[in-house]
């Protein structure tokens, strides 16, 4: 899932210092997400993995800028191959899912400006953008949000 997630993130060149970038290091730690947060995979009929996310309950060292009463989710990526399938949105899906189990108030993320498809998606779920919580995790890496009421 660690690989998947970074060739991801590599092959749409999200990275800004390639295959030297310090991030890759967190998109391939699924171990360490999956024992503070909740990784989430979608698996074709035949077991390949075709995406995975990670959602962020509160209180999680893995939010960014959820509040107290809202979940988070990170690193959503879905294969190359598995693109057009509806992996991606289905991930999406299942952190709404969970978030509205653990009654939560709403559901957020953060994205960059060139990940238009996963746009398309959180808009089409209900997402709206919320300008005012958008920010750079170090200068010149702006990331917007965006945020789910439940």
């Amino acid at each position: 899932m660690g690989e998947m997630t970074a060739h991801a993130y590599l092959g749409d060149g999200l990275l800004d210092f390639g295959a030297g970038d310090p991030y890759l290091t967190q998109l391939r730690a699924v171990g360490r997400r999956a024992a503070e947060a909740l990784v989430l995979v979608a698996v074709d009929p035949e077991d390949k993995v075709l995406g995975g996310v990670t959602y962020v309950a509160p209180g999680s060292p893995w939010a960014d800028v959820a509040d107290r009463d809202e979940g988070e989710f990170r690193m959503l990526a879905v294969s190359r191959e598995a693109r057009g399938r509806g992996a991606g949105e289905a991930l999406v899906r299942a952190c709404i899912d969970r978030a509205r189990a653990d009654g939560l108030s709403g559901l957020v993320l953060s994205t960059q400006a060139s990940m238009e498809a996963a746009h398309r998606i959180y808009r089409r779920l209900g997402f709206t953008r919320t300008p005012e919580r958008d920010w750079e995790p170090f200068p010149g890496l702006p990331l917007l949000t965006f945020r789910l009421r439940l």
